[in-house]
Formats: structure tokens, C-alpha cells, sequence
């Protein structure tokens, strides 16, 4: 249930078009994508730093001046590519090498999991114009090797090379089988709780290999019915659920030169994580994140390329848990940035190659979001400094003496860095504006706008969009929240306004924010105009607060939230415009966790209540995530058992639809399935919709318009 993969529930997708003054439409919005924004992508920044690449429409690849913003030559042009493969054919996306003298085209791609694909790929020879499959068949997770002499990738859990020069193939493991070991990707939980899905690296000499090796054969298995044959099929795939086994992971190190792999040692206890590895400036020098079962103690060890003897060089323990900050940015003198939250917010420190305390690059009442790049002088990230629902774009030395914005304060940016960090494509946004994205220097200056998106602003001015507005209440025990709201502008004296509550709610995240959003803005925008408000509030335990407000949720999922959301539910309903008795809540994942909990809990305080894929027993839910908040079931029997709606199902008083898609691989239908047991055993009557062969995003077609035409006359029917 990564944070940061939310928006994948509720982006709508986007291509721009224009349209005359008229109202809101959900065909408009899921169909047509009348309210869809542009954006600026398929570019790759090339080595000189002056220069970066873009894909267009007719699959053309031009360079690009950064100053002038001038096409400098055709890299690759689409017609050579449609030559080769035919005119209905295009790529996914491509890879240039570091040389420059050669393309990786990924065709055909197919998910295997929500993040995980394999594709056909092939090489492209710039020098002889001339294309090779890099493997027959579909294959994973290929690249350039940095030397751009090789290609490396994964074909059925095995790690394979290709040598370019001599087109030869080589093969690194052979111990490589479904649901038992995975050589150089990541197993299920690794991919969807630490967001990694690449389990090899190259040392910057090009001449060793490091990866990981999961053995998930004393992993419990899970069942997925495909539908649509006379006999449905199964999925069955390794699903590590709280308390249980999960892979025994272990790291090797593939020399290319003598043809030998090395265990690397990473200590006796199996029963532990690894969710970075990472070669260090020095070609022989491995980096190893290793991190204990409960997460509350992060090591950072250094081993040897050559001989896989491993040091522990720093340690940072939490009495909760450590937050997801894994990633280890080498600078010069082989010197190294890490986030932590140690001081009680995320923070830029810096250690030397032997763990040494070197400097606290920042510090203060605030968060560091990201780290976007660095180099020998400076670091340049994201932090909410400006405000807790703000993002903006700094820029530091490496001392951190020396400190500057630059880019808007208000608002939300983000942004990507030239190879020599000279340039930035500056993508900025906030409650009411879509993307705005420009060509920045280094100091913040824009260069060129690239994309402001006027036709969409035009288009919301003329069928007159509501503003989306910031406010804060506190709650009964003095904890002040943040919120936002959208409502009709010309509210009635006297008149009395039902309020649907669009929730999420768990660690770490943020709804909140000064943020232009598809869910919160557009379909909104139809509620509104129905005359409903549109309401949001973020309860303890999201982010952008500090660790404390953060982690105050530790042990104890959902009890302080749902708190919070009836809270919001109380404050709300005493506002002089809102009608008290007719206030709903909507949420998926998490969301559609809180909705099941206030809709019982808050029986009292919620009229009507719709859950897309919601958790309703934390013992359902896979270990990483859950055991990082809850720690096991037998670590935390009453908070498992506090924490379920399952037990809650008597209280139900009014209208509640859950809605699941039964290929859903991260929060199993067994969730809404027991918890429809329950309420049938309570006596509760409630709506169901299933999604056969969806997945939990539940998407593809005119899945998502039928999904939110449904929830939309739920509301409307019902509220």
C-alpha cells in the first residue's frame, strides 16, 4: 500500500481538448477527457549537460538545446523504426546509452504485476543503422551496462549479459524458477512496500555485477481466479502476509572478468531485509541497506566487490519504525547523503565512506520530501518548508551553509536535472492551476515556458469551476487538522448543504496539499455543481507534519484516524451551509479502509459510505507494510483485532457499497468478502459491485467511468 503509488487509483489520464461553455459531465471527464491536462514527457537528458532528447508522436527522437530550446539533429528518426517492425507498430519507451552511440527500444510491454513488466527489446546501432533483439521473446528490467558495451536483463528469475561486440549472451544464475527463487528483480512486497523492482546493479566500471537473490519457496501462496473461459484459471503467486515467512534474501556479486559470483556477506539472521543495494564511487565498494524484520533498525554496510567481506558503518534505530528514507547518494570523497527523521523531521545528512558523522546538511521545523540530484558543490531537493501542504525546490551547498529556493514558494514543484545540473524542467502546480511547466537555470530563473496548460484553464474558467480552499479546525482533544473543501459559490441564506468526505488517511500520506489533483478538482467539480460539497481532511498519522504527528499511529491503525474523520464529520456538519444528517465518505485502499471503520464506528455521524478495495483485517495484508505500523499478530493481538471493521459490523446504520476487483494482487477481495460475511451474520444489508479480472486500480476501457458513474449515483441516490 505504498503512499506514493495513491495517485495510481485516481489519475485519470490526460490529453487536452477544448470545448464550448457547458456542464460538467462524468462522460466528459472519464471518456472524453475534455478536462485532461498536457504534460511533458518521453525526454531523456543527454551527457554534455546542454542537451536532452525527446520522443515525439511520429516516434522521431530530436535533440534539443537546453538554452535555446532549438532541435539540434534528428537522434533517431520513426520511420526507420516502422520500417523495421511496420507502420502499426510504436515502442513503450526507450533507453539511450551513456556513449550515446546506441538505442534500447522496450515494445510490447505487459504488466505483470501493478509496476512490473516484460517487453521485447531491441538494440539500435546509431553508427550502422541497424536493429538486433536483445533476447527472443519477452524478457525484464534490461539496461545498458555504464560502459554502454553490454546490455544486462532478467529472463524467467535468471540474470543474463549481452556483449555487444561479440553479440553473446551469457547467463549469470541458473537456480531461477517461478515462485521459488528470483535472481536480480524483486519478489512481490519488495516491489509494491520499498518500490524496488531492478535487484542488480553495475559498478561504475562496468566490470561487476551486483544483485539480489530471493528464495520465496517457504512463502505461502495466493489464488487469483482469471474469468472468461468455460473453466476460470488460476494466478498463483507468493504473498507474504502479517506474521508470516516471507523470502530469504541474499546479495552476490558477478565478477565479468574471471566469470566468478561471490556471496556477499550480509550476516547470519535470514529474517531480514534488504531494500537497497548500491555501488559506491569506488568500483570495487558495495553499499548494502540492511534492515531488520520490525524496520526499527537501519545498518549501512560496506563490502568488497572482490571478496564479499561486508562492514557495518552506520546504524540508526527508532522505537517505532524507520520511515521509507533507503536510497544512499555518493558525492565526493566517496562521502554519502542519507535521509533520516532522527531529529523528529526528514533531514539531509551527510557521512564519510566510514560512517563518520561528516554534517546536517539541513535542519528545522519542516520535511525534506526528495533528494533530486547533487553533484561536488550542491544538493538540490524538495522540501515543505514553506508550508506543510507546500512543496518547493532548494538548493544547498554541502555544508549547508549556504541555502536558497528556487523555485515558487506556494504551490507544489517538482522538477528534473540536466546531467550537469545546470538546467531543470520546473513542473509547478497548486490547488486551482494544472501543471505549469518551464525550463529553469540552476538559480530558479525560467528560461522557457514549455506547457501552461491554457486551454484547460480556459476551459475550467467557462464552465465555472469552484476554487478549492484550505482550512483548519480542532478536534475535541485540541489536535489541529489540516483540510480542504469545494463547494457551490452562491450558497443560499438558510440553505443547508449535503457533504461528501473523500478520505485516505494512511502513514505518511497527504491529500491536503497545495496540489492540483484529477479526484479531488474534477470530479468534484460535478459534485459541486449537483450541490454537494466536496470535502477533505487529513487526520493523525499523514504526513508532512514531523515524525511525531506521523508515527503517533504506531501499534494502532485506524483508531486515531477514524477518530479524526468523525471529528471532521462534527466540525463540518456544524457549519452554518452544511446539513448535519447527510454527510458521506468515499475512499480506496486505506480510504476504503476508513470508510468501513467510520461507517460503523461513525454510524452516527455518516449517512451513506462507499469503499473501493478497502482492508478490513491487517492479519489479510502483507508483512512489510503492515508489521512496520502494527508489528506482528502476535507482537499486537488487540491492535489487529481494534483496527478491523470486521468487528465493528453491528453498528452499521446506513448505506454502504464496497466495490472490489477480484484480480486485485495487493488487497485481496478475502478483505471485503469477510467482512460481507460479518455484516450478513450482523443482520446489515449493503451494495456490492464487483470488477471481474481488475486489479486494484481497476481500470482498462470504460472501467473507471462505469466505476465513478456508479459511486456518483450511489451518492446522489443515497445521500
Amino acid at each position: 500500500m505504498n503512499k506514493f503509488l495513491l495517485s495510481a487509483f485516481i489519475i485519470f489520464a490526460f490529453l487536452t481538448q477544448t470545448g464550448k461553455t457547458q456542464d460538467v459531465t462524468l462522460e466528459d471527464i472519464f471518456l472524453s477527457r475534455k478536462y485532461s491536462a498536457k504534460s511533458f514527457s518521453g525526454y531523456v537528458h543527454l551527457k554534455n549537460g546542454d542537451r536532452y532528447a525527446k520522443v515525439d508522436k511520429e516516434l522521431n527522437i530530436t535533440a534539443f538545446s537546453y538554452e535555446t530550446g532549438e532541435r539540434e539533429n534528428i537522434i533517431f528518426t520513426g520511420s526507420e523504426f516502422k520500417k523495421e517492425f511496420g507502420d502499426s507498430t510504436y515502442y513503450d519507451d526507450y533507453m539511450i546509452s551513456s556513449d550515446e552511440s546506441k538505442i534500447l527500444f522496450y515494445m510490447n510491454t505487459e504488466l505483470i504485476y501493478r509496476t512490473s513488466s516484460e517487453y521485447n527489446c531491441y538494440v539500435y546501432d546509431l553508427s550502422t543503422k541497424r536493429f538486433s533483439p536483445v533476447y527472443e521473446g519477452k524478457i525484464e528490467l534490461a539496461v545498458f551496462s555504464p560502459d554502454a558495451q553490454k546490455i544486462s536483463f532478467i529472463k524467467e528469475n535468471n540474470l543474463y549479459i549481452k556483449f555487444l561486440d561479440k553479440d553473446e549472451i551469457i547467463q549469470i544464475t541458473y537456480d531461477g524458477k517461478i515462485n521459488e527463487v528470483i535472481n536480480g528483480k524483486a519478489d512481490w512486497v519488495y516491489e509494491e512496500e520499498f518500490g524496488l523492482r531492478t535487484g542488480y546493479e553495475w559498478s561504475p566500471d562496468s566490470k561487476k555485477l551486483a544483485f539480489l537473490r530471493f528464495d520465496e519457496s517457504n512463502v505461502k501462496e495466493y489464488y487469483l481466479q482469471v474469468w472468461g473461459k468455460l473453466y476460470p484459471e488460476l494466478i498463483k503467486y507468493k504473498y507474504p502476509k502479517a506474521g508470516e515467512n516471507n523470502s530469504v534474501v541474499s546479495v552476490f556479486s558477478y565478477n565479468l572478468e574471471n566469470g566468478k559470483t561471490i556471496p556477499v556477506d550480509i550476516g547470519k539472521d535470514e529474517d531480514i531485509y534488504i531494500p537497497r543495494i548500491k555501488w559506491t564511487k569506488e568500483a570495487n565498494s558495495l553499499s548494502v541497506i540492511r534492515l531488520n524484520r520490525l524496520q526499527n533498525k537501519l545498518e549501512v554496510l560496506i563490502a568488497e566487490g572482490e571478496t564479499g567481506t561486508s562492514k557495518v558503518i552506520l546504524t540508526e534505530t527508532n522505537e517505532r519504525y524507520i520511515d521509507e528514507n533507503y536510497d544512499l547518494h555518493f558525492i565526493k570523497g566517496n562521502d554519502f547523503l542519507i535521509l533520516s527523521d532522527k531529529s523528529g523531521f526528514r533531514h539531509i545528512y551527510r557521512y564519510d565512506i566510514k560512517g563518520n558523522f561528516v554534517g546536517q546538511i539541513t535542519n528545522g521545523g519542516f520535511e525534506i520530501v526528495s533528494i533530486l540530484s547533487y553533484d561536488d558543490e550542491r544538493v538540490y531537493y524538495t522540501s515543505n518548508e514553506p508550508s506543510p501542504l507546500r512543496k518547493a525546490i532548494y538548493s544547498s551547498t554541502l555544508d549547508g551553509k549556504s541555502k536558497k529556493i528556487i523555485s515558487p514558494e506556494n504551490g507544489t514543484c517538482n522538477a528534473s536535472f540536466s546531467k550537469n545540473n545546470k538546467y531543470f524542467f520546473q513542473y509547478y502546480t497548486n490547488a486551482n492551476t494544472p501543471y505549469e511547466i518551464s525550463l529553469c537555470n540552476n538559480d530558479g530563473k525560467i528560461i522557457r515556458l514549455i506547457e501552461n496548460n491554457s486551454q484547460l484553464k480556459e476551459t475550467m474558467t467557462d464552465n465555472k469551476f469552484v476554487k478549492r480552499t484550505f482550512f483548519t479546525f480542532k478536534t475535541t482533544n485540541g489536535t489541529e487538522l489540516n483540510g480542504s473543501v469545494m463547494k457551490p459559490d452562491n450558497i443560499k441564506s438558510g440553505e443547508k448543504l449535503p457533504v461528501i468526505m473523500y478520505v485516505y488517511g494512511g502513514p505518511g500520506s497527504q491529500l491536503v496539499a497545495d496540489v492540483f489533483s484529477p479526484m479531488d478538482y474534477v470530479w468534484a467539480q460535478y459534485l459541486v455543481k449537483k450541490g454537494y460539497i466536496f470535502a477533505i481532511v487529513d487526520g493523525r498519522g499523514t504526513g508532512g507534519r514531523g515524525q511525531e504527528f506521523e508515527k503517533m499511529n504506531y501499534m494502532k491503525l485506524g483508531q486515531n484516524e477514524t477518530e479524526d474523520q468523525i471529528e471532521a464529520a462534527k466540525y463540518l456538519g456544524s457549519l452554518p451551509y452544511v446539513d448535519k444528517n447527510r454527510i458521506g465518505i468515499f475512499g480506496w485502499s486505506y480510504g476504503g479502509y476508513m470508510v468501513s471503520l467510520c461507517m460503523t464506528l461513525g454510524a452516527d455521524y455518516f449517512k451513506t459510505g462507499v469503499g473501493v478495495a478497502p482492508v478490513t483485517d491487517w492479519r489479510y495484508y502483507d508483512n512489510i507494510y503492515t508489521e512496520r505500523y502494527m508489528r506482528r499478530p502476535v507482537d499486537n493481538p488487540d491492535g489487529y483485532k481494534t483496527g478491523s471493521p470486521i468487528q465493528y459490523a453491528e453498528k452499521l446504520k446506513g448505506k454502504l457499497l464496497l466495490i472490489h476487483g477480484t484480480e486485485d494482487d495487493n488487497v485481496h477481495i478475502q478483505n471485503t468478502f469477510d467482512f460481507i460475511t460479518a455484516l450478513t451474520k450482523a443482520g446489515k444489508q449493503i451494495d456490492l459491485m464487483i470488477y471481474p479480472n481488475k486489479n486494484h486500480s481497476i481500470y482498462g476501457g470504460n472501467t473507471r467511468y462505469m466505476l465513478f458513474s456508479k459511486v456518483t449515483e450511489y451518492f446522489l441516490k443515497n445521500l
